[in-house]
């Protein structure tokens, strides 16, 4: 296995795990009724501590941070010009954050969690700039149509043909001045991409996911039933080109229910949102709309469909999709209201904009995968607060299933999916509605080596310390690289 295949692991020996012990404690009481946790996370039991987190209860004010006693905020930076608009997706690599920037992306240096700093900062316009790192190499998603691939371009209509969207290329090997050295065009932009270590170890591949086709897209048709396919030579990422563009729904896929957020409503498959890999298991979870997927990608090339799922009841659009550290679950994300809606409330319920939590059951390719409950955060939201599952990775803690979550203006969940039936929050931090109103909270929220980190989409980057004994061995772990879309085993290679 690569150095470098999936997270570039630096595992940590499950006979000094397993030597552990650990004391439960107190964790979840409101940040104001009582100090802090040590960074130990020593304290009372657990049954005192639940009871604690099902009591944290009220609505922050506008700005007002409310959290978990767990959950303790040790560093934030604001946006800094030139890169002013929404920030995005996270990918990380030895000391380094590198966050997408509707604007462009920003490398933040996070050696010292406590006291991040900004390295540089890439002023290259193209939403959402989705993004993912692999050694010197950095990709970018571009998902509105530019007047050309440069970092110049600006705005021009996608109904001229000589308009451009797709995947762009950096080389990182410089922190302080990334340089631009390639792109390539796919049908319908980019909306995220994923990225899948060729078995060679001399390629990597990007599963490029996009939808909303229009006909008078002249690069962007209808039905649009497949993902495109990226292939870059990891030693000439100049040569990087598009290999093809597989329908993955020759059936059309879901074809939709009619409704409103309040009454519900199906989307329509045309293309995929996102996409996960666990390539030591050869497989591939994607979130498509009205679809969930379970592909064997043992052929990099060519993904095999294993089963698929559909949820016309309470998912109104398959967003994205997370394997636990077995490959024995997915996690499957539904976007109602498409991120900008508030539905973290009484009227829609706790099973629309939720998680869906299926097993995998069965074997090759008779596997199945098998809904066992959904996962929203028990906390209401105000009417203000755009609120519905996002992006989130593992907890590696061996032997249970643990995620950390973004919610928009929900903030972030810490949940644990164990008991696929029975999923429970046991921390969770959230900065209260944006002023008059507006849009935003926080895109992505992930776990990489001993912290997590969070990027929201107005007010900039956040570090969390999370004290709980439940997590706590976690904070051993080392990783070198992550890309959450490109999962793998945290303590077998």
């Amino acid at each position: 296995m690569s150095s470098r295949e999936t997270a570039r692991r630096r595992r940590t020996p499950f006979a000094i795990l397993g030597a552990l012990t650990l004391t439960l404690s107190t964790l979840t009481a409101p940040a104001s009724a009582e100090p802090d946790l040590p960074a130990d996370g020593k304290g009372l039991s657990e049954a005192q501590l639940e009871s604690r987190a099902e009591g944290a209860t009220g609505l922050p004010g506008v700005d007002e941070i409310s959290r978990s006693r767990n959950m303790v905020p040790v560093a934030h930076l604001d946006k800094q010009a030139p890169l002013s608009s929404t920030q995005t997706d996270i990918a990380f690599q030895d000391n380094y954050a590198f966050v997408g920037n509707y604007d462009g992306f920003v490398i933040y240096d996070i050696r010292n969690p406590k006291k991040p700093t900004i390295k540089s900062q890439v002023l290259c316009p193209g939403s959402q700039n989705d993004i993912s790192v692999y050694g010197n190499l950095l990709f970018l998603s571009t998902d509105s149509s530019r007047s050309d691939n440069s970092c110049s371009s600006v705005s021009q209509s996608a109904t001229i043909k000589e308009s451009w969207e797709g995947i762009k290329v950096f080389d990182i090997s410089d922190k302080k001045a990334p340089k631009y050295v390639a792109a390539v065009e796919t049908a319908c932009g980019s909306h995220t991409h994923t990225l899948v270590p060729g078995k060679n170890k001399k390629d990597v591949y990007l599963y490029v996911s996009s939808y909303s086709p229009n006909a008078t897209f002249p690069d962007c048709q209808p039905p649009h039933d497949k993902i495109s396919i990226v292939k870059v030579p990891v030693k000439n990422p100049a040569a990087a080109s598009l290999l093809k563009a597989p329908v993955l729904f020759p059936d059309g896929g879901n074809a939709g229910t009619p409704g409103t957020i309040e009454t519900g409503y199906t989307s329509a498959t045309s293309g995929c949102h996102d996409i996960t890999v666990y390539p030591q298991l050869d497989l591939a979870a994607g979130a498509c709309m009205g679809d969930g997927v379970l592909w064997d990608i043992t052929d990099r090339e060519n993904l095999v469909e294993i089963n698929r799922v559909q949820d016309d009841k309470h998912f109104a659009f398959w967003h994205s999709a997370t394997f636990n550290n077995s490959g024995t679950k997915v996690v499957f994300t539904d976007e109602l209201g498409g991120g900008g809606a508030a539905t973290c409330n009484e009227k829609i319920g706790p099973n629309r904009g939720a998680n869906g939590i299926y097993d995998i059951v069965g074997k090759g390719k008779n596997r199945k995968l098998e809904f066992k409950s959904y996962y929203k955060i028990p906390r209401m939201q105000g009417d203000t607060e755009n609120c519905v599952a996002h992006n989130g990775s593992l907890i590696p803690v061996p032997g249970k299933d643990i995620m950390v979550q973004s919610w928009y203006q929900g903030g972030v969940s810490v949940w644990d999916f164990t008991n696929s039936a029975k999923p429970r929050e046991i921390g969770f931090f959230e900065r209260g509605p944006m002023p008059n109103g507006a849009g935003g909270g926080t895109w992505s929220t992930y776990w990489y080596n001993g912290y997590i980190y969070s990027s929201e989409m107005g007010r900039g980057f956040d570090v969390i310390d999370m004290r709980d004994p439940r997590t706590f061995v976690a904070k051993l772990f080392r990783t070198d690289e992550l890309n959450v879309q490109t999962q793998g085993n945290f303590y077998r290679g």
